[in-house]
């Protein structure tokens, strides 16, 4: 599947926003070779969806991007994984990270930020609950939350699954 990434039209001083998914991880063995397939097919629902923010830099930093994401604490542990897909709450955690460059797939420009994007990422993460509940209160609400903070679109999500067809 092609990627949504656009090369949007270069806004001086504004933090650009995009959304990306990830396959869900697993231990390795049948349940990552199961989980990697059922990405690979597009399903919209086993997907890890986080938020990228690329700051307004000047080079050579100007192809740094910002990961924002949620998800369980220890994901690769075979009783959080149990307890997640039984619907019962685990312990989550917000992530922040560094990347070199956008990625290439499945990555989709959102739009711009009001305002300082790390600092309005960086208040919203003060105030995410981190008991994580699969379907209530997930990777997909905290980036759906995050989207709406940074450009003040609501359900980020739900207008990409329809735009790309998944």
């Amino acid at each position: 599947m092609a990627s949504l990434l656009t090369n949007p039209t270069i806004t001086t001083g504004r933090d650009q926003v995009y959304v990306a998914s990830l396959p869900l991880r697993a231990r390795k063995g049948p349940a990552q070779l199961l989980l990697s397939a059922v990405y690979s097919l597009n399903l919209w629902d086993f997907q890890h969806f986080m938020v990228i923010i690329k700051p307004h830099l000047p080079p050579p930093h100007d192809s740094q991007a910002l990961v924002y994401d949620f998800q369980p604490k220890d994901p690769e542990n075979l009783y959080v994984a149990l307890a997640v897909l039984s619907g019962k709450a685990v312990e989550g955690a917000v992530l922040n990270r560094k990347l070199p460059k956008l990625p290439r797939s499945k990555c989709w420009f959102i739009g711009y930020c009001k305002g300082n994007a790390i600092d309005v990422a960086c208040e919203f993460n003060k105030n995410w609950e981190t008991n994580l509940r699969v379907g209530r209160h997930d990777c997909r609400n905290y980036t759906n939350g995050l989207v709406e903070s940074l450009t003040g679109e609501k359900y980020v999500l739900e207008r990409l699954r329809t735009s790309t067809g998944v």
